[in-house]
């Protein structure tokens, strides 16, 4: 075997292809944990504009949502971790500061949800403009208010911890790394691959998902079977500014122990594109998101330990910014070959007018 591998890696060209992948699945198992990190807040994301889009709302201010509960979720547990100075819990480091954190900022991007429902829906506004607007005044003010708060210097609220992998499930044969991958993890990213498998039974099985893949579809023959279109797209507006604070909140309290200005980096427009390249279902949106943050971790690995020969010469030589600039260019590669062949739904981006109110 060894010989054939041997063979293969002296191949013109071909055998740096062949040692390339070779590395990447010597590593992989490594590295697995670090892609669903960078994962999580893109695939939140996605879940968000997922809701919006299976409902006919355009939502391109996902990325104001998440960098508001990314600031809101911080500032109020550092605000409260003065008054509970309880000891972290064994199990994700849990505080009541923290909890109260997540929960502020899942509620603040409920708030733009609803500003963006009541635009889109109410009003009638463009969808477009909307969710442009959202996205300048959330990155605007966040940044404003954080230069005001950091003057007073708050206590840090600590951070959520990853979850102590049993020896025994990491060592298990084949699946051990795939086990460590989703366990090694907080509890925000943990609860993604739980929050995938249920939208997309509830999507694609149930009764809610039918009529809210139906209003997205063809509103107008939804209203004639009864169901209320403008009440179901605001609840599923509000649902999915919960993904976005979540993924707020991992930014700011699980990947990290504080805010930064723009600590999203556009994170909610590459959700976008996993979304597109998910073709609007939440597991593919999660592959999706899998693939656009495994560059960005191979480049980690890469300067951690580098494989050896003249593959490893041409890829330490490699500036670490192109491994994170990976991710964008990914993005437009992927909008550039899938957006002409995915299907949005329908009604996506349209206004709804009642029968009778037109």
């Amino acid at each position: 075997m060894e010989a054939l591998i041997e063979a293969l890696y002296a191949i013109p060209f071909l055998g740096v292809v062949f040692q390339f992948v070779g590395y990447v699945l010597e590593v992989l198992p490594n590295v697995a944990p670090i892609v669903l990190g960078l994962a999580t807040p893109i695939a939140l994301g996605a879940l968000c504009g997922l809701l919006n889009e299976r409902s006919g709302i355009v939502n391109i201010g996902i990325e104001g949502m998440m960098i508001t509960g990314a600031f809101m979720g911080f500032t109020v547990a550092a605000f409260l971790a003065p008054s509970f100075p309880a000891e972290p819990t064994p199990l994700f480091g849990l505080t009541p500061p923290l909890i109260i954190g997540v929960v502020a900022a899942v509620l603040s991007a409920m708030a733009l949800s609803l500003l963006h429902a009541w635009m889109s829906i109410t009003i009638k506004a463009d969808q477009i403009i909307s969710g442009t607007i959202i996205n300048i005044i959330a990155l605007g003010l966040t940044a404003y208010l954080n230069q005001l708060i950091s003057r007073t210097s708050p206590a840090s609220p600590g951070r959520l911890d990853k979850f102590d992998v049993p020896p025994g499930l990491v060592d298990l044969p084949v699946v051990g790394w795939i086990v460590e991958m989703f366990l090694r993890q907080g509890p925000i990213a943990m609860s993604v691959i739980i929050i995938v498998i249920v939208l997309q039974v509830m999507l694609f099985r149930s009764r809610w998902g039918l009529r809210t893949r139906a209003v997205g579809e063809h509103p107008k023959a939804a209203e004639t079977v009864g169901i209320d279109v403008i009440r179901l797209r605001y609840r599923n507006v509000m649902i999915g500014g919960i993904f976005a604070g979540l993924a707020g909140a991992y930014l700011s309290m699980e990947a990290t122990t504080g805010f930064q200005n723009g600590m999203t980096n556009g994170r909610g427009f590459i959700a976008l594109a996993a979304l597109i390249f998910g073709r609007w279902t939440p597991v593919g949106a999660l592959l999706a998101a899998l693939l656009f943050t495994a560059s960005e971790a191979l480049g980690t690995a890469i300067s951690f330990g580098p494989p050896e020969g003249q593959l490893g010469e041409v890829l330490t030589g490699i500036p670490s910014q192109v491994f994170s600039a990976l991710p964008y260019l990914i993005t437009i590669i992927v909008l550039a070959g899938v957006v002409g062949r995915s299907v949005a739904p329908a009604a996506v981006g349209r206004p709804y007018e009642k029968e009778g109110t037109a």
